[in-house]
């Protein structure tokens, strides 16, 4: 049961997310290297974002890297990516 409701909750909503429009740079999962070199894994961006103000960031996302594209979230998408970011969260 447990696992079912990480599948339909918000963290599985965010993996969703993650793999439709971030997996093709980002390691998007628990384990794994970045498809693009220059890409973090998603289960280390809690060491480099503050992810409790990420959500803010990710309703008008620019990185400013020329090779991500820039996205716009809504509320209830950037919760449930950053659910799904703290669930893999490499501690």
């Amino acid at each position: 049961q447990e696992l079912a409701k990480k599948l339909t909750g918000p963290p599985g909503a965010g993996r969703m997310l993650a793999e439709r429009l971030c997996a093709q740079c980002h390691a998007v999962g628990g384990g794994g290297s970045s498809p693009h070199a220059g890409a973090p894994p998603f289960r280390k961006l809690g060491r480099r974002l503050d992810l409790d103000m990420f959500e803010h960031q990710l309703r008008n996302f620019s990185s400013g890297h020329p090779d991500m594209p820039t996205f716009h979230f809504s509320r209830k998408d950037a919760r449930a990516l950053i659910a799904y970011l703290r669930s893999i969260e490499d501690r």
